[in-house]
Parts: C-alpha cells; sequence; structure tokens
C-alpha cells in the first residue's frame, strides 16, 4: 500500500469522484431539483454552478482539487523513477514536457484549431494545472524538510492575502480591493496575459492565481509524502492526522475569510485554505475507506474514472456523447414527462462516458500526460 511505486487505490477513487461532477452529475442534480423540488435539492442545485465572484460553492471545489490529487501523487512517482536511478535533469525534462503538454492541451481545448488563431484563449484549467504543479515539484525536488515546504505554503497564503489587500489596480474606483475592476490580480491579467480574457476583465486561470495555486499543489505533496513515509504512524492514525489537519485548515479559511473573501478566480488566500482542508479531509476519509478497512468494491465506479481523468476531460471537448445516449433512449424520453426524460437523458450520457472510459481500462489503455 505505502510502497514506492504502488498506486493508492484511495487516490484514484478520489479522481475519479473529482472528475465525475464535471462527467454530467449536475445535469442528475438538475433534473432532480426539476422532478422532486425541496429546499435541499434546490441548494444542491445551485452548487453545481460556481460562484459568480466572491463565495464557495461545491463545484468551486473541482479544479482545486484535481491539482491537489496531482500533488498527493508526486512522492512516489518521484520515488519510483529515483529508485530507477534516474537523474534529476531527466526527471526535471520530464515535469517540463508534461507542463507545456498541458498548456498546448488546454489551448486546444478553448478551441484554438475550431475558431482560429484571432485573439485566442491561452488561459485555460489544464495549463493553470500543469505550470502550477510544475512549480511546485520543482520547490518539492529541493527543498530538503516537508516543514520546510510547509513554510512555502505558509509563505505564499500570507503573502497572496497581503497582495490582495493592500495592492490595489492603478485604476481603482474606491478602496474595495476585491472588485474585479479594482484588483491587483485582475489588473495583472489585464496587462499581461497574452490572448483575450474570458471574463473580459479578468480571467480565471489568469498569471498571478498560479501563485496560491502551487501552494494548493505543495499541500498535495506534504500529504503524499506523509503517506509514502514508512514511519511510526499506522495507516488509520495517517488518516486521523490528515483528517485533523483538513478541519484545521477549513477553520482557518473560514477566519480567513472575515477578511479575504473566498473567491475561486483569485484563488484568494480564503479559498485555498478552506479548498485545501476540504481536500486533506477527502483524501483522508477515502485513504481510510479504501485502502486501510479495503472496502472498495464501491470505489471500482470512481477508479474507472480516475484512471483516465485527462482522457474524459478532453473527450467530452470531441465527443458527442450527448447523441450517444439520445440514440439509444430518444424514442423512449419522449413517453415521460421532460423532467424525468432529461433525469435519463443526464444518466445516460454519465453511462455512455463511463462505459468509454470502462473499454479504456479493460483494454488496459491509461492515457497519461
Amino acid at each position: 500500500m505505502e510502497k514506492i511505486g504502488k498506486r493508492l487505490q484511495s487516490l484514484d477513487a478520489l479522481r475519479g469522484f473529482d472528475m465525475f461532477w464535471i462527467m454530467g452529475a449536475p445535469m442528475i442534480v438538475a433534473s432532480l431539483y426539476d422532478i422532486f423540488g425541496g429546499n435541499t435539492l434546490s441548494w444542491c442545485n445551485i452548487q453545481m454552478e460556481h460562484a459568480s465572484w466572491d463565495g464557495f460553492r461545491f463545484m468551486d471545489l473541482v479544479f482545486p482539487l484535481f491539482l491537489f490529487i496531482a500533488g498527493v501523487s508526486f512522492p512516489f512517482s518521484l520515488g519510483s523513477r529515483r529508485e530507477k536511478k534516474e537523474s534529476d535533469s531527466k526527471i526535471r525534462l520530464h515535469l517540463l514536457k508534461r507542463a507545456l503538454t498541458l498548456v498546448l492541451l488546454g489551448v486546444l481545448y478553448n478551441g484554438l484549431l475550431h475558431n482560429g488563431f484571432d485573439n485566442p484563449r491561452f488561459a485555460s484549467v489544464l495549463a493553470h494545472i500543469g505550470i502550477a504543479w510544475f512549480l511546485a515539484t520543482i520547490i518539492y525536488m529541493y527543498t530538503p524538510k516537508m516543514t520546510f515546504v510547509g513554510i512555502w505554503i505558509g509563505c505564499i497564503v500570507i503573502g497572496y492575502g497581503l497582495l490582495n489587500l493592500f495592492v490595489l489596480s492603478p485604476n481603482a474606483v474606491g478602496s474595495n480591493p476585491f472588485l474585479p475592476e479594482n484588483n491587483i490580480v485582475a489588473q495583472f491579467d489585464r496587462w499581461f496575459l497574452p490572448g483575450k480574457l474570458y471574463k473580459e476583465i479578468y480571467d480565471p486561470e489568469g498569471l498571478l492565481s498560479l501563485i496560491p495555486a502551487v501552494a494548493t499543489a505543495l499541500l498535495g505533496m506534504v500529504a503524499g509524502s506523509y503517506l509514502k513515509n514508512q514511519g511510526k504512524h499506522s495507516p488509520s492514525r495517517k488518516s486521523l492526522v490528515l483528517l485533523t489537519a483538513g478541519i484545521v485548515l477549513i477553520l482557518l479559511g473560514e477566519l480567513t475569510s472575515l477578511v479575504i473573501p473566498f473567491n475561486k478566480a483569485l484563488w484568494s488566500s480564503s479559498f485555498m485554505l478552506l479548498t485545501g482542508g476540504i481536500s486533506l479531509s477527502l483524501l483522508a476519509t477515502f485513504y481510510w475507506i479504501v485502502d486501510v478497512k479495503k472496502w472498495d468494491r464501491w470505489a471500482f465506479f470512481f477508479r474507472v474514472i480516475g484512471l483516465n481523468s485527462i482522457t474524459i476531460y478532453l473527450a467530452q471537448a470531441v465527443i458527442k456523447f450527448s447523441d450517444v445516449s439520445d440514440f439509444f433512449l430518444g424514442s423512449f424520453i419522449a413517453l415521460v414527462p421532460k423532467p424525468v426524460g432529461e433525469l435519463i437523458l443526464g444518466c445516460g450520457y454519465v453511462t455512455v462516458c463511463w462505459l468509454f472510459l470502462w473499454y479504456l481500462y479493460k483494454k488496459n489503455i491509461f492515457i497519461k500526460v
């Protein structure tokens, strides 16, 4: 379970759980709300959309959780490469190639080939992951102790928070630093980010927000190093420590939000603490259930997704999975009320996506970047 090179089953399951929410699950939640209504489903349905600016919703967790998970994986993959006597220069080259590949895939995902080269959008989720993860791996590789990595994280959170609090855009109107037109992070994108901005006056995957994203990846690497370490703590104790750390970070995030609001677009310090705490808590829970207690049959559904996570993210932009679902279910849903039909189509979409990934799994095809 904790040997170098051996996969954590829980990590694949957690990655799949994360990707499940961009693989059609919001359609199912929306359909359930349309059918049954009620305050609980109304709240759940709201959580399926990103906060427009300040605030936090469940879907805002998906991106940082994925980056955190990538961080958790790195100590295992680095240890495996070093066991094979790979030089650090070769490892660095591999990491750089991976980052550049993700940047390129992100530009293509944004529609470069489809929309042409006229004012393309260069920022993307994949580019953000690639660059932040690469910078975090370099820090991790050349920081001698995990305590010092923790200091890196603390300095980033505090420094980035102070930047947002006290440095206004030169074009600011008023003194509120957390308005898009006043915020220095958004202004930095208007100055220096090439191509078009996703939100016209700022980009949620912009340049300066890479800084706290590095901290998220580093937090995952600290957690992964702790799980990999063959120290005195038992697996159950490790689960408890990670869960406790997660709860502490959630509380710190809530406290920080009194001064610095949760904001995914800025990856604000409070947002980093909150999502980092939730990510740690989810990792602890999945690790304890799947790898410690071995209650893992239920996790197969998510593991199939997690083992080809980048594949399904990109495939949804290329393959019309909805057309396949409509082809098999279209005649049937014409016989039922529209909300029920939408629910069936949503379940069908998720099923088609999952069967596509299951086929790759059965054929031992795992597309990695």
